[in-house]
């Protein structure tokens, strides 16, 4: 009897990398499985194996950046709201891909197969409790969309790379975190 192969965590983490890339470069529906096998030195056996087909490697990759990025913003939440912005900032020049591929709205057609809700929410959770302490109860949830919204557009805007070459990106980012700060002072 043949022995079945064991595929371990670092091939796992290479596919989910590679796949982000490929789909961030050329789009879901333009990627095959064979291609992403081949990108990572594996076989579509592996990716069968660890992910089960094409829609679930794809939540997957979704999965694996909100738990990345949950766990940035985890690390930093004992630091305040600026520290937040700042580790949001840093994980996103980090993962371009992923974080295109979790806010750009590129994977979107994977049938019954959606990522997990509570593995998504989560990434928002320290910055929901960091501003629990700055705004009314009921206010809360306005207030965490509110500065995801800003923090967001404006990494979006330099990732994107679609302003004049003289912008320093660094100062803008600071003016963001600024305008939090003051919107949302401690009580």
């Amino acid at each position: 009897m043949a022995r079945p192969a064991i595929y371990d965590d670092a091939l796992r983490d290479r596919l989910l990398d590679i796949t982000a890339e490929m789909v961030d470069q050329n789009g879901p529906g333009r990627i095959g499985l064979r291609d992403i096998a081949q990108q990572a030195g594996t076989s579509t056996s592996a990716i069968y194996a660890l992910f089960g087909g094409k829609a679930e490697l794809l939540v997957a990759v979704i999965e694996h950046g909100f738990a990345s990025f949950g766990a940035s913003q985890s690390e930093t939440e004992s630091e305040g709201l600026r520290a937040l912005g700042v580790a949001y900032r840093t994980w996103a020049k980090a993962n371009p891909a992923l974080y295109r591929l979790m806010f750009g709205g590129a994977i979107t057609d994977t049938g019954d197969c959606v990522p997990d809700a509570e593995v998504t929410s989560s990434a928002i959770a320290p910055l929901v409790r960091a501003l629990a302490a700055r705004a009314p109860a009921e206010d809360v949830m306005a207030a965490a969309m509110t500065v995801w919204a800003q923090v967001h557009g404006a990494i979006s805007l330099e990732l994107a790379a679609v302003a004049p070459e003289a912008v320093d990106w660094d100062a803008v980012y600071e003016a963001v975190l600024d305008a939090v700060q003051r919107a949302f002072p401690p009580r």
